[in-house]
């Protein structure tokens, strides 16, 4: 047991600084390699713990911006009402991302039956800690190969 919590510990601060290195310089442009990494794995359990309701873990991978302006409850009422595809979501898959002006534009196509929503999440880096700022919501196209 103290061996597991030892290996969790050291890569829970193996991840905080590869995370902090990632984004000390934000510059305009694709991002890295590792820092879509970084901000698909973030959008990622974010997704996930919409899915399964966990609605506490979901609002706190949004940025501490978003949190000050928008209560928990509010929040899973938004995500109720305008994200509906987020939780019903029978996949998701990670295109273009981007820096520009300090923030991070990363594509998102959710699968749901026979459709593909398109999201475009903006996040931000607060003391190089990812954060959601926002998620807009792009058409639903026909997916023809789900």
């Amino acid at each position: 047991m103290k061996y597991w919590i030892t290996t969790v510990a050291l890569a829970l601060v193996l991840s905080g600084c590869s995370q902090k290195a990632a984004f000390e310089e934000l510059s305009d442009g694709s991002c890295s390699d590792e820092q879509a990494q970084l901000v698909q794995g973030h959008i990622s359990a974010q997704i996930d713990a919409i899915a399964n309701e966990e609605w506490e873990s979901a609002y706190s991978f949004a940025s501490p911006s978003f949190r000050s302006s928008v209560e928990l409850d509010q929040f899973v009422f938004i995500i109720g009402t305008q994200y509906g595809m987020l939780i019903e979501n029978q996949g998701y898959l990670f295109s273009e991302c981007t820096i520009a002006n300090k923030e991070i534009s990363q594509k998102v196509g959710v699968k749901g039956e026979g459709e593909l929503t398109n999201l475009t999440y903006t996040l931000s880096v607060n003391e190089s800690t990812l954060g959601v700022e926002s998620a807009l919501v792009g058409s639903a196209e026909t997916q023809l190969n789900t």
